[in-house]
């Protein structure tokens, strides 16, 4: 009853914080009034126009080049560019939940189905999870151009293993193989940070050249580090599914 009151008690502490401070006239206040903030004043127009750091102008589609941050996808020029130090934080969550859940299963035996997977469900799951694996190669591929990236591509690459562990009551996959490939990529990403902070100061400094927006061969470093962060995510969530459904090693 307690935590039940003192959580009501922050929910309208914090409503009357923000209420208030939405609605204040002072000279002082927080928020701007709705419809009178000037969007040219806010950071999210420098992330916009790729003029962070130096004015670039304006971007254009095809035409602008050697942009601050070469994406396409502005969301990209965030998480991978700007934002890319928080970026290394979700990575890190991902692992420690993937190193949780080996410790605890570890050791499992493979579930069992009441009814042995057909033929049928077989052969089509191997068509599409083809389908699935090449098509969240080219989301990461293409994160720094069309809205994707390495987090959901990764993703449907693990959802591949899946679909082959659901139809498959002998699927296997090489455990081992996928740790050293997520070990790799992570490496990789790692490596490609401190090198940014030797070249350019900071974590991740885009240190190559970001060529025309919109571009396959574009971004600088951004498309290398979305296939590194892909195959680590993919290898992780992976590792997560086999660990939940297979015996690891025992």
């Amino acid at each position: 009853m307690m935590k039940r009151f003192i959580a009501a008690l922050i929910v309208l502490v914090l409503g009357i914080f923000i209420f208030t401070n939405l609605y204040s006239t002072g000279e002082g206040k927080l928020f701007p009034k709705f419809g009178e903030v000037n969007l040219s004043e806010r950071v999210s127009n420098s992330f916009v126009n790729k003029n962070v750091s130096e004015n670039s102008g304006e971007v254009k589609f095809k035409e602008t080049k050697n942009a601050e941050s070469g994406s396409a996808n502005m969301v990209t020029s965030i998480v991978v560019n700007y934002r890319s130090f928080d970026t290394l934080g979700e990575v890190t969550v991902l692992f420690v939940s993937a190193l949780g859940v080996g410790l605890l299963l570890s050791g499992n035996t493979r579930m069992k189905f009441k009814t042995p997977p057909n033929f049928i469900l077989k052969t089509a799951v191997r068509i599409i999870s083809g389908i699935i694996l090449i098509t969240g190669v080219y989301i990461f591929i293409h994160g720094h151009l069309t809205p994707g990236g390495g987090f959901p591509g990764g993703s449907m690459i693990a959802s591949a293993v899946l679909l082959f562990y659901l139809s498959d009551d002998e699927f296997r996959t090489k455990v081992k193989a996928f740790k050293v490939l997520e070990g790799t990529a992570g490496s990789l990403y790692l490596i490609f940070g401190l090198l940014g902070i030797s070249l350019g100061g900071y974590f991740l400094y885009n240190f190559l050249p970001t060529g025309t927006v919109g571009e396959l061969f574009s971004a600088g470093i951004v498309p290398i580090i979305y296939i590194f962060v892909g195959l680590k995510v993919g290898s992780e969530l992976s590792n997560l599914i086999s660990d939940f459904l297979s015996e690891e090693g025992k």
